[in-house]
């Protein structure tokens, strides 16, 4: 039985959903297995411009599934390969939106921090408690979470395991949008349909300049900016958002 589905709501849209309400869709080793091929499989298709992952109504994901590591050795856990899971998702080239309802916990905390936009409802919740349970986040939680809301914001997070709403995470920073809980899914998909119509070239010299950018020296990041720039006027879409800008009409971009 699958753990994850992947729909088609709209022409550039990939929606994932965890699918795993009995346990607040708590990301066991198979369910980030069942991610990692989504984002690596959606990797080679040029027709999907923005991707939306989300949960359900209650919970994004809880965490970790400590009922399947609790007995684990560190060799256990090297072995299962996580990095590589987590990676696939963090080197997709298109812009990830996270719908956030409920829980987003631990793992589900570090997953929708993968993503480049994060869209929480009003009852949603933020949180890397692992030190509850004797460990630390392990998919990013860390380092995501510090160059989200910085290091004083971030080291009281995870030394406390505290728990905040989503008003907080957004006056923090950790969140890009609060809306009401019913229209979580709604605004995330109309965001990303918005983005799926522009041009994929820039949309993806866009994501990869502020990903590679940001921790490099701010000389570095403006000369990769600039020649991300630079390129993209040797794209087709290029001349056809200018001349339909200056012809007062819709731009058709191609990818081109």
């Amino acid at each position: 039985m699958s753990l994850t589905t992947r729909e088609a709501p709209a022409d550039g849209v990939a929606l994932i959903r965890i699918t795993r309400p009995e346990v607040r869709n708590a990301l066991n080793l198979e369910t980030r297995r069942e991610l990692a091929a989504h984002f690596r499989a959606m990797e080679e298709d040029p027709a999907i411009r923005c991707v939306v992952i989300t949960g359900d109504e209650t919970a994004f994901a809880a965490g970790a599934d400590l009922k399947e590591m609790s007995d684990k050795s560190a060799l256990d856990m090297y072995l299962m390969g996580s990095r590589k899971l987590w990676k696939a998702i963090g080197d997709f080239p298109m812009p990830v939106i996270a719908a956030v309802n409920g829980y987003a916990l631990g793992g589900g905390c570090e997953l929708a921090m993968h993503a480049d936009i994060i869209i929480a409802g009003e009852g949603a919740q933020f949180g890397q408690p692992e030190i509850r349970v004797g460990i630390m986040p392990g998919g990013g939680g860390t380092q995501r979470l510090l160059r989200a809301v910085g290091k004083f914001k971030a080291m009281k997070l995870l030394l406390t395991g505290e728990i905040v709403t989503a008003a907080e995470a957004e006056k923090m920073g950790l969140v890009s949008e609060v809306v009401p809980d019913a229209e979580v899914l709604d605004r995330a998909l109309t965001m990303a349909g918005r983005i799926a119509k522009a041009p994929p070239i820039a949309v993806r010299q866009i994501k990869e300049v502020v990903a590679n950018g940001a921790d490099a020296s701010l000389d570095a990041a403006l000369w990769l900016e600039r020649k991300a720039f630079e390129l993209l006027f040797d794209t087709e879409d290029q001349k056809e958002g200018m001349a339909a800008f200056l012809e007062k009409r819709k731009p058709d971009y191609k990818g081109r």
